[in-house]
């Protein structure tokens, strides 16, 4: 390889693996077939860093190795879930042990009873309860785990007329194709203009089908007509554009058309201020493999010779108008991108040599056992029994109870291979260090580090150092995209009109993430007790704190309130300052106290006297 040869990009970590130095290269190289199919060249590297990746994690690196010629005895090599252990780790360390989203104001509601905190506590509620019907937790699980290994994760976001809510999937960041803009300089914090999702559909001869491509496409785009179900001149499915009989286009009602230059704008529910002249078009669609040419790749292919899908509603999705300004597609990235790139770094990428090694070593250390548990014997001067069919002797086999006859000079040998083996395990001990260290996992992190070893509680948590730093990164690259995820979600549910849904500029919501190492519970209990005791620490933030330990604390602003419910002797403490009986009431949560006096009746002279 010349240096011009060399490819420096976000996969270069993979430029060890012959097979995977260049996929465009024929030969050798499994991967070349894909350059005669619809996938265009760009992404061929990043397929096969997928599929590499996958593989590691499935215990079939050795596996991949012998199929790519790489290794012609990859086939024999132990593979024991390090590469699997490596990402489950790092997953939990990133999401912690609980994910809550928190809306900007909601946790004034009760303090200050204004209509701003109100909002904001009715989004916050009804983005929770979003949250729990869409399983959130649980699509985390998949898409940050399939981010950890691959270095890219993809939600997509779509509203549902039936269930009247927003619908949440994760997809194979494989089958993820965007387009960038290709004027200005490229950015990781930029967002695509068209995104494709695509795959290929296997034959199914009892359907009579053939291989197929199917291509669904989100699409940033101006504001067409009004259109309905239509038909193309072969008869199938295509949507149809609504023009009067003098020519000018029907309008969606809301769409406003400029008479001077023909731009048709709309007012979203959360820009009531700003129209706009953009709206999202989705198109989902097949083609025949056997239909498509060599230039014939993803991002431009034959429409005439397209099969558009239709929804269960009867929609045709050809270009069909989402109602919407955005893309729903959020893409989530491992790691903070480099400086004009927008894919993510695997948490094993930089360590994956340091696997190889370690599944090397684990392949000798089973051949070193073997030889170990069932020594190889030399017998010399033996009397070994003889077959009487064929009168040569038979097979030697060490098994318990054998005794073998020597002759006056006879001698058996034994190899011992145990020296080898122990130091095959220490070498095992030493990669899982390096990889420990390297990955910023830390021994700790791992659980393989002696806790003995450690002389106190500080001492952890400079072990634990890099992985803080490491669990801080990549939670930063993912604060935003989960932020733009729950905006999203708000406009979708008022585009989609969803009862109790405000309308109005969409709420800053955010995720928020638990601790991600263990907390000493009684010593953060012990802080709050002094801390609050001596009045160096308000009540709000030593609940926030019991809350951060892994106290099981459901509401912040609830449990304060039962707290003061019981504090009398602060409650004394506050009449003796105030003298304010009415404030005493509302700091214990009572109600006001009915300060008029009781109408006595008066007795007359004449009553009293009788």
């Amino acid at each position: 390889m010349g240096l011009r040869e060399l490819i420096t990009d976000v996969w270069s970590w993979l430029d060890y693996k012959p097979a995977m130095a260049d996929p465009r290269r024929p030969g050798r190289n499994t991967w070349a077939e894909l350059t005669r199919s619809w996938v265009p060249d760009e992404d061929l590297r990043r397929l096969a860093a997928y599929r590499l990746l996958a593989a590691y994690d499935s215990n079939q690196a050795g596996q991949f190795a012998a199929v790519t010629g790489d290794d012609e005895a990859g086939i024999e090599r132990r593979e024991l879930g390090d590469a699997s252990k490596l990402v489950d780790t790092a997953l939990g360390y990133l999401l912690g042990s609980q994910q809550v989203i928190s809306v900007a104001g909601a946790e004034h509601a009760d303090d200050e009873p204004t209509a701003e905190a109100a909002a904001a506590l009715a989004v916050q509620d009804k983005l929770r309860s979003w949250a729990e019907k869409e399983l959130l937790p649980l699509r985390m699980q998949q898409a940050e785990r399939t981010a950890i290994l691959l270095g890219d994760a993809v939600y997509t976001l779509a509203w549902d007329p039936a269930k009247g809510r927003a619908l949440l999937r994760t997809w194979d960041p494989g089958l993820y194709f965007p387009e960038w803009p290709e004027d200005g300089e490229q950015d990781g914090a930029e967002f695509p203009l068209r995104v494709h999702l695509a795959w290929e559909l296997p034959e199914d001869k009892r359907r009579g089908l053939k291989t197929r491509l199917r291509r669904v496409t989100y699409e940033l785009g101006p504001i067409s007509p009004a259109s309905r179900r239509g038909a193309a001149k072969d008869g199938s499915p295509a949507r149809e554009y609504l023009y009067t009989e003098s020519g000018d286009p029907i309008l969606v009602k809301g769409d406003v058309r400029n008479a001077d230059t023909g731009i048709i704008t709309r007012t979203y529910p959360w820009a009531p201020n700003r129209p706009s002249p953009w709206t999202c078009f989705l198109t989902d669609a097949e083609w025949d493999l056997d239909d498509l040419t060599y230039a014939d790749l993803l991002y431009d292919l034959p429409t005439h010779k397209a099969r558009y899908r239709v929804r269960s509603d009867g929609e045709v999705l050809d270009r069909l108008d989402l109602m919407v300004d955005f893309i729903p597609v959020v893409h989530i990235t491992n790691s903070i991108p480099a400086s004009g790139e927008h894919w993510g770094k695997p948490t094993v990428a930089t360590v994956l040599q340091a696997l190889d090694e370690l599944s090397a070593t684990d392949t000798d250390g089973s051949g070193a056992s073997a030889t170990t548990g069932s020594p190889i014997i030399g017998l010399a001067g033996a009397r070994l029994p003889i077959d009487r069919a064929t009168g040569q002797p038979l097979p030697v086999k060490v098994r318990a109870g054998t005794v073998w006859q020597l002759n006056d000079n006879g001698r058996m040998d034994v190899l011992d291979t145990s020296a080898q083996l122990a130091e095959l395990r220490a070498r095992v001990d030493h990669i899982l260090d390096r990889i420990a260290a390297n990955s910023r996992l830390t021994a700790a992190g791992l659980g393989t580090l002696d806790p003995t070893a450690l002389p106190s509680g500080y001492a952890l948590q400079l072990a634990l150092g890099p992985l803080d730093s490491l669990v801080a990164a990549m939670r930063l690259v993912r604060n935003h995209k989960y932020a733009v995820l729950l905006r999203m979600v708000q406009r979708l549910h008022q585009a989609g009109q969803a009862e109790g849904w405000p309308t109005g500029e969409s709420l800053p919501a955010r995720l928020m993430w638990g601790p991600h190492t263990p907390t000493d519970r009684a010593a953060v209990l012990d802080e709050v007790v002094k801390g609050v005791g001596a009045g160096v620490l308000s009540v709000e933030t030593g609940v926030r704190m019991l809350i951060d330990a892994g106290y099981p604390i459901d509401d912040e602003q609830t449990e304060i309130e039962r707290i003061q419910a019981r504090a009398f002797e602060a409650a004394a403490r506050l009449a003796d300052a105030t003298g304010d009986n009415a404030a005493v009431r509302e700091y214990l949560g009572l109600s006001k106290a009915d300060l008029e006096l009781p109408n006595t009746p008066l007795i007359s002279a004449e009553e009293r006297s009788e």
